[in-house]
């Protein structure tokens, strides 16, 4: 279905550590407050846990409460439901963003690039190929918090997207490079660039500032929110992504590449 306009609503919380129903009834309430209409609505990774190795006893397969909450939520609202949890897969764990559809269809994307300093290369099963999403004439590319620090693995080529979109639990300690790496995502690929992160602190003692952004294709400042819970509905114009790529045609002089595996 084509469209000119996209409304994203991002959901900054504060996440209760492994505490699945305690998230998902916040979050519940959360969506029941959006405003604006419901189109994408963006949770924080690992919205229903906190970034947790505890995969064997927080982990869940695809037909899980989680999953079938998020269905509900989708189906209710009339709108797409995206963020990342765990899920138990054929014995490996996998730290995977869900892109839900009111149909009920959901569409995934597994982080590729696992957060060895946290120990999660230890607990989960890295993955290989990208998901780009179809809403309204918008390609939205998919990835999950680290990913946001390898450039080539979100790089706009052939596939080209409008919409980059990165959920996280991104620390407070390192949020200059949060901030930073976002606007220069949106600067290389000409896009919008989104990233929904928690606030509060974790069971390890990490404390997270949030600041979740919206960026234009130009690196604009659309909209940022630090510390505190957040929600906040950014409408996209898919007329500034095709104007700036034509008076800028920056993306056709890019360098082409493989990526190996």
């Amino acid at each position: 279905m084509a469209g000119n306009t996209l409304n994203i609503s991002l959901i900054q919380a504060d996440i209760v550590w492994e505490d699945k129903a305690a998230n998902l009834a916040q979050y519940e309430r959360y969506i029941n407050d959006i405003q604006e209409k419901k189109e994408v609505v963006i949770l924080p990774e690992m919205f229903s846990t906190g970034f947790t190795m505890n995969t064997t006893t927080l982990g869940e397969r695809m037909d899980g409460p989680t999953v079938q909450w998020m269905k509900h939520m989708a189906k209710q609202h009339r709108c797409i439901l995206t963020g990342s949890l765990i899920i138990e897969e054929n014995g490996n764990y996998y730290n995977r963003l869900l892109w839900v559809q009111p149909d009920g269809v959901v569409g995934h994307y597994d982080k590729r690039h696992l957060f060895a300093y946290g120990d999660e290369h230890n607990h989960y099963t890295s993955g290989t190929k990208r998901l780009i999403a179809s809403v309204k004439g918008f390609r939205i590319c998919l990835m999950v918090c680290y990913d946001l620090r390898f450039p080539v693995w979100a790089r706009n080529l052939d596939d080209a997207y409008d919409v980059l979109v990165y959920v996280a639990n991104w620390p407070e300690r390192r949020s200059l490079a949060w901030k930073t790496l976002l606007q220069a995502r949106a600067i290389e690929n000409q896009c919008y660039t989104v990233g929904v992160n928690r606030v509060g602190s974790d069971f390890k003692g990490l404390t997270y500032s949030g600041d979740s952004s919206v960026f234009g294709p130009l690196g604009e400042t659309l909209w940022q929110e630090s510390n505190n819970v957040a929600i906040q509905t950014i409408t996209l114009e898919k007329d500034v992504i095709t104007k700036t790529r034509e008076q800028l045609p920056f993306l056709n002089d890019a360098d082409k590449f493989v990526i190996l595996d």
